[in-house]
């Protein structure tokens, strides 16, 4: 996959309060670079606990469910593009479906 916005997740490991995520949040983005994710079961094959939400949304759990990535996937074009990190309380506070950090 082609991984748009991966400063949002540096910027957000580069905050001394989040730097525990950086070790999980580059593992995430190895993975999903060597990924040829065409839909969303795709995904759930491999993270099976990724919610699939609207407007194409994929929520991945992060550093032991500690974290949460919300991702646009463009599976057409194999584009995985980060719209939003935070932790899970800051997660309930976003609309998933159209929140966007970049």
């Amino acid at each position: 996959m082609r991984i748009i916005a991966k400063s949002t997740i540096k910027k957000f490991w580069e905050q001394p309060a989040y730097h525990d995520a950086k070790s999980p949040l580059e593992s995430w983005y190895e993975e999903a670079l060597k990924a040829h994710w065409t839909s969303p079961q795709a995904i759930k094959d491999h993270y099976r606990n990724a919610s699939i939400c609207a407007n194409n949304r994929v929520v991945f759990n992060i550093g032991g469910n500690k974290y949460r990535l919300v991702v646009e996937m463009q599976y057409r074009a194999g584009i995985a593009w980060i719209q939003f990190v935070g932790t899970r309380t800051q997660y309930d506070l976003i609309n998933v479906d159209t929140v966007n950090d970049y």
